[in-house]
């Protein structure tokens, strides 16, 4: 019986590299220690039988480099066996299929998940700006109307569950960039009783703090750009969802081109095997980050699920075990309009202002400007996100490091 790691540091490792290509020819067998790349657009098949199992949609087998690749292929194994870490004997009841990014994956999930003219899809207010542009202006052009609820409100969102039907709610563990955390296992129960599919976009919490599936969530996306690839040098997405949906899936997929390529997909496995090691030493600093700047006179708050004054402090705790909090922080600038905004940006030297999260580099984005820049000033107001509102996304640096270079940035 072949060995199956426990740990989800060692699956995080190991998972994907089931040695799935062919050894060098020679007298003595031996297989790479590391995965290599296959590039290759087309498969040629001995017979015209497997090469019509392929067409057919074989996951095992590939044709076409829009329908599979065994890269690519690798990389989802492994993302299957971190989100069924706490169920491994349904593993094989799960799929993952990888895109080009992580907006490509929330588009993929929505369209697979049966949004149609006359169909209504609700999402968390404070999500992903464009998420949130997504629902309120794309999908409207196609007859599809979209709503908006709090989350963390269980009671409103029953109410509209019940009252509007929708075919998917889209919500996200931890959200963009207000850091609300949602009741994931208790939404899903309701979506259940509702008939309404379940997306949990688990970017921010990573498969290392929380894993969906498990609690009975329909789909799980990552934006694989941020802490899954880690580096900053590789844009990805990945979906997980039950075999169920595969083929709607599948085909959407297939049908639209969104596809991952295989070097991407090469790296973005690659940094999924540090990980463990990025992600634990990143909610440690964002931790010690959050608690020291807590008490700067500059700053009118400072949100963080891991501080006690977080609203949604002993949910997180409970959903992610004490192994960690996330790794961003948001920060409230006192009194702050976007040119003093702008001013604290520019004055910052080690932290750059970038429009990501994930990387080993501590990085700043001003939402306003930049992900929820194309709502409007009301859309923005009434979900809580302020002109002084800077995210604040921790990396790897020594957080002492980091704190110097924000609060020497608010002094200046």
């Amino acid at each position: 019986m072949p060995f199956t790691p426990k740990s989800i540091d060692s699956k995080a490792l190991h998972g994907g590299e089931a040695r799935r290509y062919a050894p060098p020819a020679g007298p003595v067998s031996s297989a790479p220690v590391v995965s290599g790349i296959i590039p290759s657009i087309g498969y040629v098949y001995d017979d015209t039988a497997h090469l019509d199992s392929a067409l057919g949609g074989d996951p095992d087998l590939y044709v076409y480099g829009r329908y599979g690749n065994p890269t690519v292929a690798a990389f989802q194994d492994a993302v299957v066996a971190l989100e069924c870490h706490d169920m491994p004997e349904q593993a094989g009841d799960h799929f993952a299929l990888a895109t080009g990014s992580g907006m490509a994956a929330v588009h993929l999930a929505m369209a697979a998940c049966g949004l149609r003219s006359g169909a209504t899809v609700a999402a968390a207010q404070d999500c992903y700006g464009a998420t949130y542009s997504l629902v309120d202006s794309l999908w409207p052009q196609y007859g599809v109307r979209g709503l908006f609820v709090d989350a963390t409100d269980l009671a409103a969102v029953e109410r509209l569950l019940a009252r509007e039907a929708p075919v998917l709610l889209i919500v996200e563990t931890i959200s963009n960039p207000l850091l609300k955390v949602v009741d994931v296992p208790r939404l899903a129960q309701l979506c259940r009783a509702h008939n309404t599919l379940l997306l949990v976009d688990n970017t921010f919490a990573t498969p290392m703090l929380f894993r969906p599936l498990a609690h009975g969530v329909d789909v799980v996306i990552h934006s694989a750009t941020k802490y899954i690839g880690g580096h900053g040098d590789v844009l990805g997405g990945v979906v997980a969802a039950r075999n169920g949906l595969r083929p709607a899936f599948w085909e959407f997929l297939k049908k639209t081109g969104a596809n991952l390529g295989p070097h991407e997909a090469w790296l973005l496995h690659r940094g999924m095997k540090t990980m463990p090691l990025r992600v634990e030493r990143q909610c440690r600093n964002a931790a010690v980050v959050a608690e020291q700047l807590s008490s700067h006179p500059a700053l009118a708050s400072v949100r963080y699920p891991g501080l006690p004054d977080h609203p949604q402090h002993e949910l997180a705790g409970d959903l992610f075990h004490g192994l960690g909090y996330g790794a961003v922080v948001a920060l409230e600038l006192k009194n702050a309009v976007q040119p003093d905004v702008f001013r604290f940006l520019e004055a910052l030297q080690m932290v750059q202002p970038a429009t990501t999260v994930g990387d080993i580099y501590s990085l700043v984005l001003y939402p306003s400007h930049a992900s929820h820049r194309a709502l409007s000033p009301a859309q923005r107001a009434a979900v809580g996100i302020s002109d002084g509102l800077v995210r604040l996304a921790v990396g790897a640096e020594d957080p002492q490091d980091i704190i110097a270079d924000i609060t020497a940035a608010l002094e200046r």
